[in-house]
């Protein structure tokens, strides 16, 4: 390097020096005129508040009495109405319960009943029956009645929790079960147990196009169910008409096969 072109780079690195020490120098001033501006303001905020009369402190504190006063009845309507929304919302959810248990309920009914008429065996219908009964309706202690066309009486096909021979008889139109079928209506009383083999809780008449097939009489619920729906009730007007017409088409198909393994018999006796 030159000694010309030395001394014009010491003379740039002095004039850089002194543009910094401006600059420095220069943001300084900047910030203490900031720092003046907002003490003056601070100044005179307070020289304000040391000229105001009684009168306008007295004004300020009613305005602030009012506001508060105000901001006080916008909180208390806000509550309120987090509250109405609170119940609202507890309402849904209550309700989107009720209505997924119902479709629960539904699809399984479905289910179900679909099972119920997708055989003729009378034994495997009364065995689709039972699970329905249990599963479906909570029921621990019933009894499945079916009605004998020759003698008039019901006797117990099927059964849970007690032995079928320990249910009493009956007949159409006379007891709690005989009464039902004779009404063609669902009965229930408002109990959750009886020991009263005679007296259910629930009595359901199964019938077809008003002709009695029998019915079920449920005793008593399982410990995890404390009562009946509206739900159940309906339960039990749809699950007596398919379970009636599935117990119908399973009798007449097992009385076709006797009567047609009896002609076939009879055939076979006079071809031989």
């Amino acid at each position: 390097m030159s000694g010309d072109q030395g001394d014009l780079f010491a003379k740039g690195e002095e004039f850089l020096s002194l543009f910094n020490r401006g600059a420095r120098f220069t943001k300084e001033i900047l910030r203490e005129n900031e720092r003046l501006r907002d003490e003056l303001l601070r100044v005179e905020d307070r020289q304000q508040t040391a000229a105001r009369t009684p009168e306008d402190w007295g004004k300020l504190r009613g305005e602030l009495l009012e506001r508060i006063e105000s901001l006080e009845q916008e909180y208390q309507t806000v509550r309120e109405r987090l509250h109405q929304v609170e119940e609202e919302n507890q309402q849904f959810a209550d309700r989107y319960l009720e209505i997924e248990e119902e479709n629960n309920n539904l699809a399984n009914l479905y289910v179900a009943s679909y099972q119920l008429h997708s055989t003729l065996d009378l034994d495997e219908v009364l065995r689709i029956i039972i699970e329905i009964v249990i599963n479906l309706v909570g029921a621990e202690v019933f009894a499945v009645y079916i009605l004998d066309e020759s003698t008039g009486e019901l006797g117990v096909a099927a059964s849970e929790g007690v032995p079928p021979s320990e249910f009493p008889g009956c007949v159409v139109g006379s007891g709690a079960i005989g009464k039902s079928l004779e009404s063609a209506e669902p009965v229930c009383w408002q109990t959750d147990r009886s020991d009263d083999l005679a007296q259910p809780i629930v009595s359901i008449p199964l019938s077809v196009q008003n002709s009695p097939i029998g019915a079920i009489a449920i005793y008593s619920l399982l410990q995890q169910k404390d009562g009946f729906s509206e739900l159940d009730h309906e339960l039990f007007s749809v699950l007596g008409g398919h379970a009636a017409t599935a117990l119908f088409a399973a009798r007449l198909y097992s009385q076709s096969e006797r009567k047609l393994n009896t002609i076939q018999g009879f055939i076979d006796l006079l071809t031989k």
